[in-house]
């Protein structure tokens, strides 16, 4: 089951460096945009403002690398209807890209456009940061599922994928 992505850290993910909490905000962030229907502006505005590195509600947001969250954010809005094939191209047959809940879809779409669009960061990097970001709100199976989904697009964007499981 899913952490509210809105509120806060998860409680069981400190990220390792402000990368590592870019992410982890622009998870939040597209998640946010995805339930709400709030606009790529507006979100950046309102992360960059009120959350990066500040308290909200008494959860303290890690200072992360702004202009990686914007990346990972823009990249994603602007890129989504290129990342949603290959994400559904990813999932098993019975499993559409609509049946995952807006957490994961989030992760997902921010993994796959590290994948496909930002070949400087390499594919042990981005597909271990997702899969612990999945871990920090799913319990479940939702990690695994990061993981093969990414392992399957590094191999077929990249050419490489990293060959083990993580979990």
């Amino acid at each position: 089951m899913a952490h509210p992505a809105g509120a806060g850290e998860p409680v069981n993910f400190r990220p390792a460096n402000k990368r590592g909490a870019a992410r982890l905000a622009a998870v939040q962030a597209l998640y946010q945009m995805d339930i709400g229907g709030t606009g790529l502006l507006e979100t950046t505005a309102e992360y960059e403002s009120f959350r990066l590195g500040k308290e909200v509600d008494g959860d303290l947001y890690r200072e992360a690398d702004p202009q990686w969250f914007r990346a990972i954010l823009a990249g994603v809005v602007e890129n989504q209807k290129a990342i949603d094939p290959v994400i559904r191209r990813s999932l098993l047959e019975d499993w559409p890209l609509s049946r995952l809940d807006s957490t994961l879809r989030a992760i997902l779409r921010a993994g796959v456009y590290e994948l496909t669009m930002r070949a400087d960061v390499p594919v042990a990097v981005i597909i271990s940061e997702y899969v612990d970001i999945a871990k920090a709100f799913y319990d479940e199976d939702e990690p695994k599922v990061v993981n093969a989904v990414l392992d399957r697009v590094a191999r077929a964007s990249r050419k490489e994928g990293r060959g083990k499981d993580v979990s």
